[in-house]
């Protein structure tokens, strides 16, 4: 009875591609460094990607899923430059605010956030100056719009803005900033905005969900809507922050796109001179950018897993010379060119995955040791980029190991024996 290889198949062959490893360790390492370097590059990408497209599903959720933002700019994350058309636009108002209110059944309140532009806002106290604060006019309902928190004092009132008092609700980096170790005398106290005197009503609530570890709203300075009209009468930027009836976004949308457009006279036929978004639509914006960074990422490490498949090809070619007689005597006892075929593609497969498990293992340690050193950056491991790693590294091994296979099994039996 003739011996053939296939009754080996899988165990015994993976167990001689193993043992092929095993005797040249150090050249298969060399040999599939590519591919360990384009696994780890795609995983390390994914992880973080994944990580931050968490925090940002958190952090909008966190500000509610309800809303509606309206503005005359393009809002939310997109690459490259905005349409240079857009500065033409004219800002929203308070009055488009209580038009939709008025003409929106599906809406619940609408909230106008003023971005106030001073020459000159920063905080001062003591001799103690704070200049990164954002200074925004919002009315009292901004609170229950975007689920603001106060951790000490209270927030704004209608008292407070119809009588457009010089109070402030300020977030945790400037009272950390303006009070070190004394954040609970903050409440009361009188600072200087812009050098006019203003009293903290006020402490936000630090969000239990940031990007990076940080929210834009940790460096607010919040004041009341007509006392920001007042003290910065050129500032004219103004958000709608619009929530919707519980299950009623869709129709909360329309109705509010409907009278802007009537509000601001855009016709039938022109697209919105307005932005609305929504979570929904910021959590795809962002996947869109995503998407563009993770085919920059692929591209990069197709470079070294395409380096990976020529080394792993070349090894073969290397492997076959070197394993001429044994190639010689496997046929001669019966072994069939599909059995020599076999062999060297599950060899060549094998050593790919290895590198391809390597690769992973590196991948999970470097992001690990991101998370340990860079807390505030979100590391999150895809299950699916560890799967596609370990699949792709298998099918490189399956491609590139083609040809060094098929000179295997065409290789004369007799010729091989009397190979030197």
């Amino acid at each position: 009875m003739k011996f053939r290889l296939s009754k080996l198949i899988p165990v015994e062959i993976f167990r001689m591609a193993f043992d092929s490893l095993r005797a040249h360790k150090f050249r298969s390492f060399l040999t599939v460094l590519g591919i360990v370097i384009g696994v780890a590059v795609v995983i390390v990408i994914a992880s973080l990607l994944t990580g931050v497209r968490q925090s940002i599903v958190q952090v909008v959720e966190e500000f509610g899923t309800n809303n509606i933002y309206a503005f005359h700019l393009s809002t939310g994350p997109s690459l490259g430059p905005r349409d240079a058309a857009e500065r033409q636009r004219k800002p929203l108002t308070a009055e488009d605010g209580e038009a939709v209110a008025r003409f929106s059944p599906a809406v619940e309140l609408v909230a106008p956030d003023l971005f106030v532009s001073w020459r000159d806002s920063t905080i001062t106290y003591k001799g103690t100056t704070y200049r990164r604060g954002g200074v925004e006019g919002v009315t009292a309902n901004y609170a229950d719009a975007t689920n603001v928190s106060v951790r000490d004092g209270r927030f704004i009132t209608e008292a407070d803005d119809n009588n457009r008092r010089n109070v402030m609700v300020i977030g945790v980096n400037v009272v950390d900033a303006l009070f070190p170790g004394r954040e609970g005398e903050a409440v009361g106290t009188e600072v200087k905005l812009g050098g006019r005197p203003f009293e903290i009503i006020g402490v936000l609530e630090k969000r239990k969900n940031a990007i990076f570890g940080e929210n834009d709203e940790d460096n607010s300075i919040y004041i009341p809507f007509r006392t920001a009209r007042e003290v910065s009468p050129n500032s004219e930027y103004v958000m709608l922050v619009i929530r919707a009836k519980s299950g009623q976004l869709k129709q909360a949308l329309d109705q509010v796109e409907e009278v802007l457009r009537r509000r601001r006279n855009v016709k039938f036929d022109q697209p919105n001179n307005f932005d609305l978004g929504t979570a929904d639509k910021i959590v795809s914006q962002f996947d869109s950018i995503t998407a563009m960074i993770g085919i920059f990422g692929i591209a990069i490490s197709s470079v070294g897993l395409l380096v990976g498949g020529i080394g792993v090809m070349n090894i073969m070619l290397v492997s076959v010379t070197e394993r001429t007689q044994e190639i010689g005597v496997r046929k001669a006892i019966g072994a069939r060119r599909r059995d020599i075929v076999r062999q060297f593609l599950y060899e060549a497969m094998t050593l790919t995955a290895m590198g391809g498990l390597i690769g992973v293992v590196i991948a999970v340690g470097i992001s690990k040791i991101i998370a340990f050193l860079l807390p505030a950056l979100p590391a999150a491991i895809p299950a699916w980029a560890v799967i596609s790693g370990l699949l792709v590294s298998i099918f490189i091994g399956l491609v590139f190991g083609v040809w060094p296979a098929r000179k295997a099994s065409r290789l004369d039996p007799i010729e091989c024996l009397r190979y030197e």
